[in-house]
């Protein structure tokens, strides 16, 4: 098979960074040009005060021009599957498909990460944490769950003051941002759209039917059974094949 020529775009989720759809990356990379972005006050990319979903799109947007790439497919779980329907939406000529992970065009009205920042503020304001194996110590205390400590672990930095590779201080602000959705039913995207839902996740449910269906006229669905809200890590090769036969069809 040639390789295509229209790029793949991945992008992680909050508190993420650029490889944690890296299992997704190294299927994709024979056949696609794969690009993954550190999303704003994430990983290596530059801190800024805003943190909202037009902002979010226009850096991707930007991407795309500076590398001169007329159109990309983008695919996002979480939080980059919000950004990449907000660049769907507002530069709609510029995305070639659209893969949405376990995420709704929304506004998330519950706070659902309470727990998460408690643990990271600890560690943050905690000076003498110089190792991971300290930092999951103290994020115990707050996170039951080793696995969502790993994860959240992998942005550790015993060299930033704060101890944390993400902006931190900027999430908390604009958490309502990132849990929100700032667009009307209005703005739509026509082009294929793939919505994939953890099956023992809420964050999609029936009820979002309906402003899915707005926004994007053409989207499928697919269910993982078996799978919460972090389903690429959960059965990495079952998503990964669902993404691979999307983007199969769409050529």
């Amino acid at each position: 098979m040639a390789a295509e020529t229209t790029p793949i775009v991945l992008l992680h989720g909050l508190f993420g960074k650029q490889d944690n759809l890296g299992l997704l990356k190294q299927q994709l990379m024979s056949h696609y040009s794969v690009i993954t972005v550190d999303i704003r006050n994430h990983g290596l990319s530059e801190w800024h005060a805003d943190m909202d979903y037009h902002a979010m799109s226009q850096d991707i947007l930007a991407l795309l021009q500076t590398l001169g790439l007329p159109k990309a497919h983008l695919i996002g779980h979480s939080m980059g599957g919000k950004v990449a329907m907000a660049m769907a939406l507002t530069e709609p000529n510029r995305v070639a498909s659209l893969v949405v992970a376990d995420i709704a065009p929304v506004n998330y009205q519950e706070h659902r990460h309470l727990s998460v920042f408690a643990a990271l503020t600890a560690v943050a304001e905690t000076s003498t944490v110089t190792s991971r194996k300290a930092a999951d110590e103290l994020m115990s205390q707050h996170v039951s769950d080793p696995a969502v400590r790993q994860f959240l672990l992998k942005s550790f930095s015993s060299e930033n003051p704060t101890h944390w590779q993400f902006n931190l201080n900027t999430l908390k602000t604009h958490y309502s941002d990132i849990m929100g959705w700032p667009f009307a039913a209005e703005k739509h995207y026509a082009g294929a759209t793939l919505f994939i839902k953890g099956g023992e996740s809420d964050y999609l449910q029936a009820a979002h039917q309906m402003a899915i269906k707005a926004h994007f006229p053409n989207a499928t669905a697919r269910i993982m059974a078996g799978c919460g809200h972090w389903l690429h890590a959960e059965k990495p090769q079952l998503f990964n094949g669902i993404v691979e036969r999307f983007l199969l069809q769409t050529n």
